[in-house]
This record gives structure tokens, C-alpha cells and sequence, in this order.
């Protein structure tokens, strides 16, 4: 998935002769936190809440006051991976999106990001999930996925959340099949520790929300 291939059609860019006031009142309707500012198609960076809550007449084009801009953005040929990584070190909540001349074309909102996030993890099929804690020297995918496989199941996703000055590593995988029980037995035979099993489909997505916000974590690290 390419960053292009998110963007959405909900913002529309601020010019410099825009009233800062109708950036705020745009802001609360989308429920964000930051607005690019373009002009002629020209990407001037992002303006912030706090910006303009900071300036002293928000009734006046936001031209008319000396902006300080930041200029995050992800060209449309990045992949998602990119969007995730600059959401997280940046605290954005949208990600503008330029092509080659680092013209606008427009941006990616959080909804759309995790969205995306959902299907990568597979939250729509039904399965269980397991969560294993293995050294770093010992962890093999495919061996995780012959052992799931051993048991007339498939591997829908797989990630892997690692911890500062640590060689451990916690994998969690989400498996087509509802009944863990035997495939949980076979990673006991294999010497896996388990530090999890979720079989009902209710705790998919809490279990995936807390995922996500530990990838966030890391990747802010």
C-alpha cells in the first residue's frame, strides 16, 4: 500500500489568504489538529492549533502574520510503513502527500491509517491470536508458521514488537482457526513461551489497538 493509494478528499488546504479563525473552525470539524497551508499547488508546510491560538488577531489572513511552518510530508510513492513512521516521530494528525515537484496532491487522515492498520492485521477474519516471547537469536517466521501450519491452520498476520536494551522479542500471530488448544500445545512441545492466547473475536481489537500504539512507541523511540 503506497501512500498515494490513501489519501483522502475530506481537507481542503488553506491558502495564506485564508482567515486563521476559519482554520480553527475547519480543524474542529475534522477533528484534527493540523491544516497544510498551499499555495498554487506549492506544499508551505503544516499550521498547527496551537499556532494560531498563539497568534494575537485570528480574524485575519493567515499571511498577514509571520508563520513559522513545519514541512512534514511523505512523497506519493512511499510506502504506508513511511505514513506510520513520520505520524509517529512528528505527532501529526494528518500527513500531506507531494509528488515529484513537491506539489500537494493532498494528505492521509489517522482514521485512514488505521483503517489500513486493521486490514495488514487481518481484525475482519475470524481466528484466535497468540502472543510469544522468544530471544532475538531464536526467532524464525517460518518456523513459527510450519508449527502453526502443522496444525491444519494458516498465519494471517504476524508483527513483532521489540524492547530497548533487550533481546527479547514479543511476536503475535493471528491464525484462521477459533480452537488455539492444539497449536498452543505444539509451541508448548517446541519450548515457545507463551505470554497470551485470544480466541474470542471480541478481544481482537483491543489486543490490536494496544499493538498499535506500542509500534507507535517504538517507532517514536
Amino acid at each position: 500500500m503506497l501512500a498515494k493509494d490513501l489519501l483522502s478528499e475530506a481537507v481542503i488546504p488553506l491558502k495564506t489568504s485564508d482567515e486563521a479563525v476559519s482554520a480553527l473552525a475547519w480543524m474542529d470539524e475534522l477533528r484534527i489538529s493540523h491544516m497544510p497551508i498551499v499555495n498554487n499547488e506549492k506544499f508551505l508546510g503544516l499550521i498547527s492549533e496551537s499556532d494560531i491560538l498563539s497568534m494575537n488577531a485570528i480574524d485575519e489572513p493567515l499571511g498577514n502574520h509571520r508563520l513559522s511552518l513545519s514541512r512534514p510530508y511523505v512523497f506519493y510513492y512511499q510506502h504506508f510503513y513511511d505514513v506510520i513512521r513520520l505520524v509517529a516521530t512528528q505527532k501529526l494528525s494528518l500527513v500531506p502527500v507531494l509528488d515529484d515537484k513537491e506539489n500537494y496532491l493532498g494528505c492521509i487522515l489517522m482514521n485512514r491509517i488505521v483503517e489500513e492498520m486493521a486490514n495488514i492485521s487481518s481484525v475482519q477474519h475470524p481466528g484466535g491470536i497468540i502472543v510469544l516471547e522468544v530471544n532475538d537469536h531464536d526467532y524464525s517466521l517460518s518456523e513459527i508458521a510450519r508449527i502453526v501450519e502443522s496444525n491444519d491452520a494458516k498465519v494471517l498476520s504476524a508483527y513483532v514488537n521489540f524492547f530497548p536494551e533487550s533481546t527479547r522479542l514479543e511476536v503475535t500471530v493471528k491464525v484462521n482457526k477459533i480452537d488455539l488448544s492444539p497449536i498452543i500445545q505444539t509451541f508448548n512441545r517446541y519450548n515457545y513461551l507463551i505470554l497470551a492466547s485470544f480466541s474470542e473475536e471480541s478481544k481482537f481489537d483491543e489486543l490490536l489497538n494496544d499493538r498499535f500504539e506500542s509500534l507507535m512507541n517504538y517507532l517514536n523511540i
